[in-house]
């Protein structure tokens, strides 16, 4: 069964959104790129037009981001994570990153006592997390909730990380490391905000910018401008709320109309725009999708304060929406370029693909004014991350990762 459920953005407000996306303006989004662009394993991800795609769905242009090549971690974290981490060795050093490279950092770095980074996480961030910890030649700790898949463990132990799975839910999994970093004097470096937990996710949001900087020049002969829709996963909210911050910001406070896609079963920011306040609604329970990376069950504030101001459609789907985007970009129409997407990566090109080829939703699709006219982005934030459901799925293990 492929259900969508959607609601329209009643809380839309162009006021609020610049103030709420005055964090990550353009200087600040430099800053994050030439930080980025300093490091060693820094290299610009694939863009790819899927011609045959859109043609064939009946829309001019179909644009992928593909952060499953992001620093050979087979997912985008990394860039949240590094930037975090700098901006906070920063603040210790009492420096100013921008006069700063990763490797003059790393030598300044160098002469101060080596410190914890803990972490929840549902894979990428933790491996984004450990992977950031070994080049900082720091130390890392990261705790994933049950039913976290062995592979993605396993990624995070392949960095030095102390990594173990525990029988909590993601949410109460936070939580559970947040006593902990008290405890025993850890820096705990989240990907969600909560009251008086703001500088850290902030900072990691920051860092994902440097995706939407990288389009503006991919694009060649368009520009963001010229999109007209963006269609952004969700868990907590960071992500789509920095790409959101960081569209209004390249555009002149006139972005394209951004729709935001996230697993039933954890469809915190679908039920936090249809509460009456608009304000965040946490999903209790198992939070069990196989959107391992999406299955959060409470929206970050800060987040939810971008979407909420800029979003037109908020999305809950089923696992088998992100499945047919898993088996449509890894069996691609015609020429188009083959792409690797995890369950997490591939769930908006699943919406795209149902609304515009079901019947069944045409009144969306006509809510939206998704047609001939329309050039839609969207970005793959991991590729294979559990192998064992990628082949499951697609009948295909020639993506799996090394």
């Amino acid at each position: 069964m492929n259900t969508i459920a959607w609601i329209e953005n009643r809380f839309k407000d162009a006021g609020r959104m610049e103030r709420a996306a005055a964090d990550y303006d353009v200087d600040e989004m430099k800053k994050a790129v030439s930080f980025h662009s300093s490091m060693p394993q820094y290299d610009e991800t694939p863009f790819i037009e899927l011609k045959n795609l859109s043609e064939m769905l009946g829309i001019a242009k179909i644009y992928l981001k593909d952060e499953s090549k992001r620093f050979g971690l087979n997912a985008f974290k990394g860039l949240g994570v590094s930037y975090a981490m700098a901006k906070y060795f920063a603040g210790e050093l009492d420096v100013d990153l921008k006069d700063f490279t990763f490797e003059k950092l790393l030598e300044k770095v160098s002469d101060l006592p080596a410190a914890t980074f803990s972490t929840a996480t549902d894979g990428n961030h933790g491996i984004g997390v450990a992977w950031a910890a070994e080049i900082f030649k720091q130390n890392s700790k990261v705790y994933m909730p049950k039913g976290t898949a062995k592979s993605r463990l396993d990624a995070v132990l392949k960095y030095g990380a102390e990594g173990t799975i525990t029988d909590l839910n993601y949410d109460e999994t936070v939580e559970f490391v947040r006593e902990l970093s008290q405890e025993n004097g850890w820096i705990h470096l989240q990907d969600t905000a909560w009251e008086g937990y703001t500088e850290f996710p902030m900072y990691i949001m920051q860092g994902y910018t440097t995706i939407i900087e990288e389009i503006e020049r991919q694009l060649k002969n368009s520009s963001l401008g010229e999109v007209s829709h963006v269609i952004l996963q969700a868990g907590v909210g960071s992500f789509a709320g920095a790409m959101a911050a960081a569209l209004y910001n390249l555009t002149n406070g006139k972005p394209p109309r951004i729709i935001v896609v996230e697993p039933g079963k954890a469809n915190c920011l679908y039920q936090s725009a249809g509460s009456e306040e608009g304000m965040p609604v946490r999903v209790h329970g198992e939070l069990d999708s196989m959107m391992a990376g999406l299955s959060c069950g409470e929206p970050s504030p800060v987040g939810w304060e971008i979407l909420k101001s800029i979003t037109d459609c908020f999305v809950s789907c089923d696992d088998a929406i992100s499945a047919k985007g898993m088996r449509v970009l890894g069996s691609p129409a015609g020429g188009d370029e083959k792409v690797v997407s995890g369950e997490s990566g591939s769930v908006p090109l699943g919406f795209l693909y149902e609304v515009m080829t079901n019947e069944e939703y045409d009144g969306l699709k006509e809510q939206l004014g998704l047609d001939a006219a329309s050039e839609v982005l969207m970005i793959n934030t991991e590729g294979d991350t559990d192998p064992e459901n990628y082949r499951k799925v697609t009948g295909d293990g020639s993506g799996e990762s090394e």
